[in-house]
């Protein structure tokens, strides 16, 4: 059995699509989600699933191997990041090589780094009157949104586009594509 644990500091709905797409496979489970914000309904998402979850600060991730070893104890074998912000530590991605997933709501290289998440991306694009945008599939590596890119989908954009109507057609593709690319790296 293949183990997933999910970071994600929002509301979860990534990790919801993750979690039950892999309900029923009998080769890949999502064994557990990581949270660094105690408010967020993901958390309300992991209780709903009957997902165990642990919330962890600044401290668990970058000054301690707390989280480390949580994620030895569960025999973690990928971690999926969905729409999770912090930077991800070098003692994690030595542990993790290729195995930590993550996706970003743009066209990578274009529209990454820090700061350039949610609707800071969708705002951006809208204003430099972009054509498209979609989403990247990606590993993680020790610098935001420059890992090897594994997947993108792209959706076109017109003059009538907001921030908001953009964020609604990148959500769809990441319900569309985000589990079926984990499975298909998994299962490589």
């Amino acid at each position: 059995m293949t183990k997933i644990a999910v970071f994600a500091s929002g509301s979860g709905s990534n990790a919801e699509n993750i979690v039950t797409h892999f309900r029923d496979n009998d080769k890949i489970s999502v064994e557990h989600i990581f949270c660094n914000c105690p408010d967020a309904y993901v958390i309300k998402r992991a209780k709903y699933l009957d997902i165990p979850y642990t919330i962890f600060d600044r401290i668990d991730l970058y000054q301690s191997n707390h989280i480390l070893s949580a994620l030895n104890n569960l025999n973690i074998d990928y971690i999926v990041l969905a729409g999770f912000l912090w930077l991800i530590p070098s003692n994690l991605i030595e542990q993790f090589p290729n195995r930590i997933i993550n996706i970003h709501p743009a066209l990578l290289p274009n529209y990454g780094g820090k700061g350039m998440y949610g609707m800071n991306v969708h705002k951006t694009i809208i204003k430099n009157k972009e054509k498209e945008s979609g989403i990247t599939i990606h590993f993680v590596n020790n610098n935001y949104d420059e890992g090897n890119i594994i997947f993108q989908a792209k959706c076109s954009l017109n003059d009538k586009d907001t921030p908001e109507s953009l964020a609604e057609k990148i959500h769809k593709l990441e319900q569309k594509h985000f589990p079926a690319v984990i499975q298909q790296i998994i299962e490589k």
